[in-house]
Formats: structure tokens, C-alpha cells, sequence
């Protein structure tokens, strides 16, 4: 039998033995689980980030098994089971796929992404922005309706074009600094935020990934400026700023090493 199916069902055994003699287990339910699935993902995430190949591995069983562990609770229900969670998904990848499992022609991911998104507005009777997650965090939503605009044609034609759209946004926050509201400062920091991003996807940035990367930059350097001030026996609330702009600059040319 191919290793793959023997490890599957291995798994599944185990999650059936689990549910049936764990007591942490058997109390679980979806709703009990969500937050725990979306911790296991950001720490998948983190793992990727890090270009950790063995925490790579780790976390994606972790997911796995929340996987199992949902497809589980809703057998005990009899709503599904992994069988149908498994020929659900691939039934959609055949029929989401006509460059593979048909006759479509493609000349590019990006045709593939065009068609995918046509293809999602045939499954029933949905709108365009339709499967972008409410509880999705706002940068990565944003990120999703504007790849899902474009699929279907609305979008700008020149990365110039989006630029100046940014620096249109920057005027008009710009000014609402000077003249308006709390409310309107708000509107029009929401309009720079989506306007950047929308450049950086046209840019081939991952907005999310890159914000991530200057967070972990700004930790690492103010961790070691903290260190270097608490080695002099001092707080950060009793240093001066030149002292501490002395240290950030000295862990700038320590990153990477």
C-alpha cells in the first residue's frame, strides 16, 4: 500500500482513539478549537517566515490535525466525514482546473488566477468579493478583494497609475491633518493603507509578509538596544534619546549575523 495512506490512516486511528479515551478531547467541539487552529496557523506562518524547514513540518501536522479533529466531530453529527471533506475538495480542484483535467488553454499562473476566480462565480449564486472572510485581518483583506477586482477586470493598467492613486491619498490624509475630524483622519488613513497595498501587490509584494519582516526588524533592534542600556546598569525611562539611537544603529549592522 503507497506510505502515504498507511501514515493517513495512521493518523485517523489515532484521532479515533483520542476521541474515545482522551478526556481533553472528547470535551472539544469546533468552536472550542477555532482559536487553537488559528494560533497553529500563525505559528505556520512564522515557521515559513524563518525558512525552518523541521518547524515547517511540524506546524503543518499541527494544522493536520485539526483537520482530522474537525472532520471528526462532524462524523459524531452526521453532517460529514473526512471522505466527503476529501471528495469535496476534489471535485472543486477538477472542476476549478480545466487546464489540467480538460481542455483549456492557459498561458500563465496569472490566466490560472483569472480563471480560478471566474470559475468560484459559477458555484452558486455569489458575488464577486464572495469568499473573503469577515474575521480575515484587514491587511490581508484588503490584499484578497483587490486580487479578487482584478480577476474580473477591475483594476488599474499601469503600476504608475496606482502610484499616483498613493500619492492622491497621501494629499488628502495630508490635509484632513490640518483641517478635519477624528472620524475623517480615520477614512483617509484607510484610503493611504488600501492604496499601498494595492501598490504593493502590483509591485509583486506580499504586503503582509513584508510588514511581519519590518516588526521582527524593529524587535530585534529594540531588544538589543534595551540589553546594551540595561548592561550600564540603566532603564530606557532614564536614558537619553541620542543614547538609545546609538545602540538602534549598532544593532542595524548586527542583523543578519
Amino acid at each position: 500500500m503507497d506510505e502515504r495512506l498507511v501514515a493517513f490512516e495512521r493518523l485517523l486511528n489515532i484521532m479515533d482513539d483520542l476521541r474515545a479515551k482522551c478526556p481533553w478531547d472528547q470535551k472539544q467541539t469546533m468552536e472550542s478549537l477555532r482559536h487553537l487552529t488559528i494560533e497553529e496557523t500563525y505559528e505556520l506562518s512564522d515557521a515559513i517566515l524563518k525558512k525552518d524547514p523541521n518547524e515547517i513540518k511540524k506546524e503543518i501536522g499541527d494544522i493536520l490535525l485539526h483537520l482530522v479533529f474537525y472532520a471528526k466531530i462532524g462524523s459524531e453529527t452526521n453532517d460529514f466525514n473526512i471522505t466527503d471533506v476529501i471528495n469535496s475538495l476534489c471535485e472543486k480542484m477538477i472542476f476549478r482546473h480545466p487546464h489540467i483535467y480538460g481542455d483549456v488553454k492557459v498561458s500563465g499562473a496569472e490566466e490560472v488566477t483569472t480563471n480560478w476566480e471566474k470559475l468560484k462565480q459559477k458555484e452558486g449564486d455569489k458575488g464577486a468579493l464572495s469568499g473573503v472572510p469577515n474575521s480575515m485581518p484587514s491587511l490581508l483583506k484588503a490584499l484578497r478583494i483587490q486580487d479578487k477586482a482584478r480577476a474580473i477586470g477591475f483594476d488599474w493598467d499601469r503600476p504608475e497609475q496606482v502610484w499616483e492613486k498613493v500619492q492622491e491619498e497621501l494629499g488628502e490624509f495630508h490635509e484632513e491633518v490640518k483641517n478635519g475630524s477624528q472620524e475623517k483622519l480615520e477614512a483617509e488613513f484607510g484610503d493611504v493603507l488600501f492604496s499601498l497595498i494595492n501598490y504593493a501587490r502590483y509591485l509583486k509584494i506580499n504586503p503582509e509578509d513584508a510588514l511581519e519582516k519590518t516588526n521582527k526588524k524593529f524587535i530585534f533592534r529594540f531588544n538589543y538596544m534595551e540589553q546594551k542600556i540595561k548592561a550600564q546598569g540603566k532603564t530606557l525611562e532614564e536614558s537619553t534619546l541620542e543614547e538609545m539611537d546609538k545602540f538602534w544603529n549598532e544593532a542595524k549592522t548586527k542583523e543578519g549575523k
